[in-house]
């Protein structure tokens, strides 16, 4: 196959697969994989986070034993000298009811000059603990959160059992030392005032015994969807740093995991004051209210505000503060920026001098740190396939590609069951498509089809070309009919050999090649001049033209030449 044939048929099939293109519909646009769809930055940002963002739970079991109390009866006689000088001098009424008000303040303000212990011990088992937030950071289960989500101190454990494991006890005391009022109607403040007495100590004289922790992350079971059949889950308490101030990190592992969804880290320069910081997390107010179902509970909230500014403390450690409102059960949630990036930890906020949270100054321990802390554990953020599909399924969801989303979620439950949402988002997905709403681009299996015409197309064409190189070869073979004359101008296995008019005198020009135009192209052959325009115009779409001298050939000729073939012809062996 000449270089030219050869030009030709791959400008055919380039022309083929040009016209094919043409009449198809144009393709829309696509959108990269990851590109957010036109929709608000927090819708797209909570659907993407929320199943990798999780309930957090730490608790703390003991039994708490506290001794009786009883009056210690000498300083209490003083206390009561001191009541009748008061009266005598005017300083509190002489009522018995201002009397005994007067007595357990002194009391309450005193408790271990007045009280002492005795028997018998009383004791009871008792469970304390916190929710918090937690969020994966690679698909095996690690987990990152706040190290005050994960340890308490002493004095604040102390507390926490107090105020859970005393109430009754103080009660119970309170009701004991009123009764010692005898003929006095104990009112609002006396009652305080007693209670009061035994709060402080009881806890003062607390103990706990056979103290035991434990963490948890709350997941739901196999099937999808978050309900009433999610159930803690043991975690390991891999590393921990410092509670806030310091480098409030903490790093969990819980076992037999695989395919979680993760959020990606991002970088400390990925924002700074100005950008708005989305806050993940489940704010104690929701979860621990009971109006709400363990559905509702069991789902992040987004809030959103302002980078307001980055502070260090006086260790060094840095935290950026925000506007995005927080609230106790927040804490240990991940930050993220407008990208979907991680950009810090929701670890503090201000709170009143009445102790209530302030819901315009939250404090986020930057990413970098959280970085750190992970790289000392040898620990590298990951995403699972699942991430990557649920996300992909997401953008196609949000730009009603629904009938292209929808495999896609699917894929993601089969990789894993206990995914929270895609359950729901296959149904949603499913329904949509029922309903017409689907926008998924129709050429998409007009392109596939497209591209399979094209393949074939040149497929085609390439048995063509192997065709015609092999019809060559047959050419050059001296036994071919096509083969060219042999020395004495006789031709191989009978074949006609062109009319007089047509030969041309062996060792000169070969038969002339027809050009676009219908007529011969000049060239050369054995180092022969090309013949001239003249000698090239024998024959014209297969008709017979006018010879250069003007003259047709002579019937003799033609007479002579049949004759010829008459005897070649009967030379020939018959063919096989």
């Amino acid at each position: 196959m000449s270089g030219n044939f050869r030009k030709r048929l791959y400008k055919s099939a380039a022309a083929a697969a040009t016209v094919m293109a043409v009449a198809l519909p144009a393709a829309p646009a696509a959108a990269a994989p990851d590109e957010r769809p036109e929709v608000p930055v927090g819708t797209w940002l909570a659907a993407r986070s929320q199943p990798a963002v999780q309930l957090t739970s730490l608790t703390y079991t003991g039994t708490v034993a506290v001794p009786t109390s009883t009056i210690n009866q000498a300083t209490f006689n003083q206390l009561v000298e001191q009541a009748t000088v008061a009266v005598t001098e005017g300083r509190i009424s002489s009522d018995e009811r201002s009397i005994a008000k007067w007595l357990f303040q002194r009391i309450a303000a005193d408790v271990d000059t007045y009280l002492t212990t005795t028997t018998p011990e009383r004791k009871v088992e008792a469970q304390v603990g916190g929710l918090c937030t937690g969020w994966w950071v690679t698909p095996d289960g690690y987990m990152v959160t706040g190290a005050h989500c994960v340890q308490v101190g002493e004095s604040e454990l102390s507390k926490l059992f107090a105020r859970q494991a005393l109430a009754k006890f103080n009660e119970q005391d309170a009701k004991e030392i009123i009764s010692g009022l005898r003929g006095i109607e104990a009112d609002e403040e006396i009652v305080k005032l007693a209670q009061q007495i035994y709060v402080t100590f009881n806890s003062a004289h607390m103990q706990i015994r056979n103290l035991r922790q434990s963490l948890s992350v709350v997941q739901s079971l196999p099937g999808g969807g978050v309900d009433k059949t999610a159930k803690p889950v043991p975690a390991e308490l891999v590393s921990v740093g410092e509670s806030y101030p310091g480098k409030d990190f903490a790093l969990l592992k819980v076992n037999g995991q695989q395919n979680l969804p993760t959020v990606p880290l991002g970088d400390d320069g990925d924002v700074r004051t100005g950008d708005t910081l989305y806050i993940s997390g489940f704010p104690g107010l929701v979860t621990n209210t009971p109006f709400f179902s363990l559905e509702s509970k069991l789902e992040p909230a987004l809030t959103e505000g302002p980078y307001n500014a980055k502070r260090t403390t006086q260790t060094g450690v840095p935290y950026i503060q925000t506007q995005a409102p927080s609230y106790h059960g927040n804490s240990g949630g991940p930050v993220f920026g407008k990208d979907g990036k991680v950009v810090g930890m929701l670890i503090a906020g201000t709170v009143s001098e009445g102790g209530e949270a302030s819901e315009s100054e939250s404090f986020v321990l930057p990413v970098s740190i959280v970085k750190e802390k992970l790289g000392e554990k040898n620990i590298k953020p990951a995403q699972a396939v699942t991430t990557t599909r649920y996300n992909e399924a997401l953008n196609d969801y949000f730009r009603h590609h629904y009938a292209v989303a929808l495999p896609k979620f699917r894929e993601v439950q089969a990789l894993f069951p206990n995914h929270p949402y895609v359950a729901k988002f296959i149904s949603d997905s499913q329904q949509a498509i029922s309903a017409g709403k689907d926008e998924s681009p129709s050429s998409v299996w007009v392109w596939v089809l497209a591209g399979a015409g094209v393949l074939v197309a040149l497929v085609i064409l390439f048995v063509l070309a192997k065709v015609l190189r092999r019809r060559r070869r047959r050419r050059s073979r001296p036994d071919s009919p096509f083969a060219a004359p042999q020395p004495g101008g006789r031709y191989a296995h009978g074949a006609v050999p062109p009319p007089a008019w047509q030969r041309l005198p062996v060792g000169q020009a070969s038969p002339p090649v027809y050009g676009q135009n219908g007529y011969a192209a000049p060239y050369a052959h054995n180092g022969h001049p090309n013949p001239s325009p003249e000698q090239t115009r024998a024959v014209r779409y297969g008709q017979f033209s006018p010879s250069p001298d003007g003259n047709a050939p002579q019937v003799a000729d033609l007479q002579q030449q049949i004759a010829d073939l008459q005897r070649r012809l009967g030379d020939q062996p018959p063919h096989a």
